[in-house]
């Protein structure tokens, strides 16, 4: 319950009334700390408030829409190179995840890092570990250097095509952006998808691409990793009657054969940020708590008194996490974990259609539902993250099925008072690992981040682990028990060093579309996109096609048909590595 705190505002602001002067600040913190106390899952939503404007066109060079990383970098970079740009925030905020929780930054090597990604760090203080909180302010203060124009909570709601080429976009507020070039920086491939760019969702077979961590099982990586230490935990609510239903948190639908594909994205979570001060925020209850929900990890957590709970990353036999707690950036680290396994596969674009298969589906092009109703979609999907984990972390400080020394070990930690004040100190963005991928006329896959296939294109490099989160949770038979197995998951090093990541993969087919440019969704598999999709890699990523974008308007030229000698002698100048 909020206190009511009412002071003469002549007395507050005029010195002369100095005996409420000792008074003033102890009023100060205590509304912020009852501010702090009533921050629940009600103040951190997905969906922005929306300030209908009246409608009017605004004219640009180059448009970018997306906060991300990527979008923050190519709105930057064509500024700076004399472009008239408008840049575009779905929410509030820039900056996406680097900004929003995820400061253990994912470098792979960090010599491969260069040009405004690695102004970027220099300026923030340190490749990782900075709060989320420098980040953001940092990216503002390189914007406003930039004289661009910058507009936040601007959902996207259309787009116009003619002739193959974006025209105008409607943004919810009224407005609309005419632009020549245009960016889609989004986590999930909103403009691309509305501009009827081809594009995939899911996991492709792994015949598809011949890669050996494509599809479903893949068994070169990761294969005993976060899975319930190999017990031979139940997955029945009986544990001895299958007649009794799953637990919660266990899918329904059977997993496919190994090597097939799905349309299965790896599971989603929110980098929180952590502290053990003092003053730390103790983990919220959300309105929608049910303990039931973690029914699978309170009969792992006591199945066998063997088993070690680390608290962070382990492989070690007979340990697990079961969460990453740590000061700073804390991360999925478990078997049952902060990872949301199952509960985002409608995010990419509104649709799932459960089952499994052999071949390779065809693209899909265009809007399976109207953005409005996808942006509805994904706020009950956020919501349901929201109170998935902090219904996790609160089950695990408080619930008397977890273990008494555990308890007291997660309740040593809390939300950070410092960061994300205005979400009740829960972050504001969620961790899309993935979404809609583009399908252009080059393919980035396995083949490349091993470089047994090197593009001869190169705008940037990227050199950390093919990287996926689970994407399914399922029941298997194992050793003879009917048990339950976490499946999609990988990490597998890309051994051969930085590999180049290729123009061509960044850019549509010139027959869908000549003036836009995706360094974020870019024409991936889902294997190589596990070791692309890192904030530094879209950072460098965004300031190429910020450049690209910047020359297709000097020579009058689609997109495709940049000339890469001049891109490359460009980046080059920029202190891109190539």
């Amino acid at each position: 319950m909020s206190l009511p705190l009412t002071f003469s505002k002549p007395c507050i602001t005029n010195p002369s009334c100095s005996h409420l002067q000792p008074w003033i600040g102890l009023l100060v913190i205590l509304a912020l700390s009852i501010s702090g106390l009533n921050a629940n899952a009600d103040s951190v939503r997905y969906q922005p408030e929306v300030n209908k404007l009246e409608p009017k066109t605004l004219e640009c060079d180059v448009a970018v829409y997306g906060g991300t990383p990527a979008g923050v970098t190519a709105a930057i970079q064509a500024a700076r190179l004399g472009k008239s740009v408008i840049f575009i925030s779905f929410n509030g905020f820039v900056g996406g995840m680097t900004s929003g929780g995820l400061t253990a930054t994912d470098l792979g090597e960090k010599e491969s890092i260069g040009g405004m990604a690695l102004e970027f760090y220099k300026r923030v203080g340190n490749l990782k570990g900075f709060k989320p909180s420098r980040a953001e302010s940092l990216y503002r203060a390189m914007i406003e250097e930039s004289k661009l124009t910058l507009l936040l909570n601007r959902p996207l709601v259309s787009a116009k095509i003619e002739s193959g080429r974006i025209i105008v976009i409607g943004l919810q507020s009224g407005e609309t952006v005419r632009a020549r070039m245009f960016i889609d920086a989004t986590y999930e491939g909103d403009l691309l998808a509305a501009a009827n760019v081809s594009y995939q969702v899911g996991r492709e077979p792994s015949s598809a691409y011949n890669e050996s961590l494509g599809g479903q099982w893949q068994q070169i990586s990761w294969k005993n990793t976060y899975q319930f230490c190999r017990l031979p935990i139940s997955p029945f609510s009986d544990p001895e009657n299958p007649r009794s239903g799953l637990l919660p948190e266990i899918a329904t639908d059977p997993a496919g054969k190994p090597g097939e594909g799905d349309f299965k994205v790896q599971a989603y979570n929110f980098r929180t940020q952590v502290s053990k001060a003092k003053d730390r925020i103790p983990f919220p209850k959300p309105k929608d708590y049910d303990p039931g929900r973690y029914d699978l990890l309170a009969r792992f957590l006591n199945l066998n008194p063997e088993v070690r709970w680390a608290l962070n990353y382990t492989v070690k036999p007979m340990t697990d996490g079961p969460v990453q707690l740590r000061n700073g950036d804390s991360n999925n680290a478990g078997s049952f974990s902060t990872d949301y396994v199952g509960g985002n596969y409608q995010w990419p674009d509104g649709t799932y259609k459960p089952g499994s298969f052999k071949t390779i589906q065809s693209p899909r092009r265009g809007l399976t539902v109207s953005l409005p109703k996808l942006y509805e979609i994904r706020e009950k999907i956020f919501q349901d993250h929201v109170n998935y984990q902090q219904g996790l972390y609160y089950f695990l400080a408080n619930d008397p099925q977890v273990p008494e020394p555990l308890r007291k070990r997660v309740k040593a930690f809390g939300l950070d008072p410092g960061e994300f004040p205005g979400t009740g100190h829960w972050p504001h963005q969620l961790y899309i690992r993935e979404g809609r991928r583009m399908v252009s006329d080059y393919v980035m896959t396995q083949a490349n981040c091993e470089r047994e296939c090197i593009a001869q294109d190169s705008i940037g490099l990227a050199s950390y682990p093919m990287d996926s989160h689970f994407c399914q949770r399922v029941v298997v038979e194992e050793n003879g028990h009917t048990t339950v197995r976490n499946e999609g998951g990988f990490g597998h090093p890309c051994k051969k060093g930085p590999y180049p990541v290729s123009y061509r993969s960044i850019v549509p087919r010139e027959n869908e579309c000549t003036n836009l440019l995706v360094p974020v969704c870019l024409s991936s598999s889902h294997v190589a996109f596990g070791s692309i999709r890192m904030e530094p890699v879209f950072m460098i990523l965004g300031q190429s096609a910020g450049t690209a974008a910047t020359m297709a308007i000097d020579k009058d030229v689609p997109v495709q048909q940049v000339d890469y000698e001049e891109l490359k002698r460009e980046l080059l100048k920029l202190g891109q590595k190539l």
